[in-house]
């Protein structure tokens, strides 16, 4: 068989089991297994595939027909202006947490050597996003799962920031260490009752871990709200991703711990996403 009826074959596995894009899907999957880009299975469409490498790629589409998400496929995701390395442990880096990135970037943009704290660090993609953008900073990212603080470091490298990046495994409780003049997070946030209805892909192959907002969607939002009003420099900023009906009572939790609110920006969808404030 050849690239292109595999490619074709495959795009029709993904269409009977309603996946969107499956043609582009299918072109993204042959790519990562016979390690090449888009243009050479342009330009080669009617080379023949070896065996394994069709094995290997109808095993990938089985995986795709069931909803897994094809940045878990292909371990891979572009966020902001770079490619991010993801894993099955890492949430998949979307364009609504981008805003935490647009309001820091005009945030700080007359500044000099602010030292960033990103609790809940995940793949990394929001804090290198930002360390890459502005030289001069430098950052500390904080999460529970080792696997999670493995592909950070991975993503460091990739970028060459690792000199400008410090890791700690560590619950959000229990950090202590030094004082900053930005902090960022997003939290779990989606209430745990919930969970099993959100798009299938999330709900049954993204980490549990990232989702999970406790009974009413903030429990860990409360504890990073605390923490932060711990760790931030007077006069410093707090910037928060929330989910969409969140907006009053993060508010309310944010003033209890001394926040005075900036601003409420919408996403993508004009659905409330994230909040700054300053630490007064």
């Amino acid at each position: 068989m050849n690239i292109n009826s595999a490619i074709i074959q495959g795009a029709k596995v993904l269409k009977d089991n309603f996946i969107n894009n499956p043609y582009l899907d299918s072109e993204i999957l042959m790519a990562k297994v016979i390690n090449k880009d888009r243009k050479y299975i342009l330009l080669n469409s009617k080379k023949n595939l070896d065996k394994n490498y069709l094995n290997s790629f109808q095993k990938l589409i089985k995986k795709r027909s069931i909803g897994k998400p094809i940045a878990y496929l292909i371990n891979k995701k572009f966020f902001w202006n770079s490619e991010f390395i993801v894993s099955n442990d890492t949430l998949i880096p979307r364009p609504d947490s981008e805003l935490i990135i647009e309001k820091v970037l005009k945030l700080t943009a007359y500044k000099k050597k602010l030292n960033i704290l990103e609790i809940g660090i995940g793949s990394g993609c929001i804090i290198l996003s930002i360390l890459k953008e502005r030289k001069s900073f430098y950052g500390t990212g904080i999460d529970i799962s080792k696997s999670c603080l493995n592909i950070s470091k991975l993503n460091a490298i990739k970028l060459k920031l690792s000199s400008k990046l410090k890791l700690y495994k560590s619950n959000v409780d229990k950090f202590t260490l030094g004082k900053y003049d930005l902090i960022i997070s997003n939290p779990p946030y989606i209430k745990n009752c919930k969970i099993r209805y959100l798009e299938k892909g999330v709900a049954k192959f993204e980490p549990k871990l990232a989702l999970d907002g406790g009974r009413d969607g903030l429990s860990e939002m409360r504890k990073v709200i605390k923490k932060s009003s711990e760790l931030i420099k007077k006069n410093g900023k707090f910037v928060l991703e929330i989910d969409f009906d969140q907006r009053n009572r993060v508010i309310s939790l944010l003033k209890k711990k001394g926040f005075y609110i900036n601003s409420i920006n919408k996403d993508l969808a004009n659905n409330d996403r994230c909040i700054v404030c300053t630490k007064i």
